[in-house]
């Protein structure tokens, strides 16, 4: 099969080419997915770069998101799951059998099934940003009746964010940092949308404060801004790191009586995984979230839709095998 990998890490030029590899064949518990779109994340620009080093045995195949068709079942699979369209989620953890390639093998419970009308370049959109999303809105309890902020709205993970919290019936608000953003996120749900940027910021999120969850993927720069949203029942949950460290204003988290998360989905609990998969699966059954805007790349193009996802495309970023 054709696949891009790296067997170094380095610049995306340097480093990821195509070549013909053997495909794989499922293992016990696993399942092989003929795919048909491969979703690009930040944490696979991180790993192929570096920064965020994972060993390579041989060979790496980068991307955990995909959508595509199980072909084979290995021992211990319903053979029945043959033929069924599923999206893709952690396919390159652990393994060397990621999305960016014609075909990938994963445990089957990290194939999940795909609700009928539901396009491939939704489902392989998901995977790492919706259920990073999942985690940061119900690790700390249901949401109902509550009142979310969700920073960084336009983004993969603020946009489903936002769609999953006003699933579970909260009030939820975006924070942007321009009109084209405020746009996205308006568009996918948020009652209210803030540019983060403006000095009254605060003020127009005045409603919402204390907030029950603040989703947030800048700590550093907008931590002011969240304490003045924060209250005892408020958890901040961060789930992206900035170049440098954030000092953090104990006195201030002190009077707020906040709570603080942090999430990387590699560390969440399988179970809670598991979880998240079936909810966004229901999601997509239900009609409730949807795409971001797509650019897209051949599998030729590997590295430039790498360096597209590195230098902070709007929306997703997919790659057709």
């Amino acid at each position: 099969m054709r696949a891009a990998l790296y067997e170094s890490h380095g610049p995306a030029g340097d480093v990821l080419r195509v070549a013909e590899v053997d495909r794989p064949e499922p293992g016990p518990g696993q399942v092989r997915v003929r795919i048909e779109v491969s979703g690009v994340n930040p944490t696979d620009w991180k790993s192929r770069g570096g920064a965020t080093r994972r060993p390579i045995s041989g060979f790496q195949i980068p991307h955990h998101d995909g959508a595509g068709v199980i072909d084979a079942a290995g021992a211990g699979v319903d053979p029945g799951r043959v033929g069924q369209r599923v999206w893709t989620w952690l396919a390159a953890y652990g393994q060397p059998w990621g999305t960016a390639a014609e075909w990938c093998v994963v445990p089957e419970d990290q194939a999940a099934p795909i609700p009928d009308g539901v396009s491939s370049e939704l489902a392989a959109s998901l995977g790492v940003p919706a259920m990073t999303a999942h985690r940061c809105l119900f690790a700390d309890g249901p949401l109902h009746g509550c009142s979310v902020v969700v920073a960084g709205g336009a983004g993969a993970v603020g946009h489903f964010a936002i769609e999953l919290a006003k699933r579970a019936g909260a009030r939820v608000a975006a924070t942007v940092s321009g009109p084209a953003k405020a746009e996205l996120a308006a568009q996918c749900g948020a009652d209210v949308v803030v540019n983060y940027k403006d000095a009254d910021a605060a003020d127009q999120l005045a409603s919402f404060a204390p907030a029950d969850r603040i989703i947030e993927v800048a700590l550093g720069a907008n931590l002011k801004l969240d304490l003045a949203l924060s209250g005892p029942q408020t958890s901040i949950v961060t789930y992206a790191s900035e170049a440098a460290d954030p000092a953090l204003p104990v006195r201030d988290a002190m009077t707020a009586n906040v709570s603080m998360r942090f999430v990387l989905l590699y560390g969440v609990p399988r179970a809670a995984l598991r979880r998240a998969a079936v909810d966004i699966t229901q999601a997509l059954a239900d009609g409730a979230l949807t795409e971001l805007p797509v650019t897209k790349f051949g599998l030729d193009e590997i590295a430039a839709a790498h360096d597209a996802v590195e230098g902070g495309a709007v929306g997703k970023v997919l790659v057709v095998p």
